[in-house]
């Protein structure tokens, strides 16, 4: 059985992330989501566990992007 730390999403994570954001805000256009929202809704995962110190504007769009395809 694997522990917690194995399931923690890190930044690196964007497809999973960006899933996760999919299930939980299913009503929500990623297109049109702030990266100041997005990075709140991220840190506030459960299954996030990284310093959220550690973002930048490129992660944030990669994570945008994946869930903007997941939405198509």
């Amino acid at each position: 059985m694997s522990n917690w730390l194995e399931l923690a999403m890190k930044w690196i994570d964007s497809l999973d992330i960006a899933l996760t954001l999919l299930e939980t805000h299913p009503e929500v256009d990623p297109s049109s989501v702030r990266f100041t929202d997005l990075y709140d809704w991220i840190i506030a995962l459960e299954e996030f566990n990284d310093d959220p110190a550690h973002c930048n504007e490129r992660i944030l769009e990669a994570i945008q992007q994946c869930w903007i395809d997941e939405c198509d």
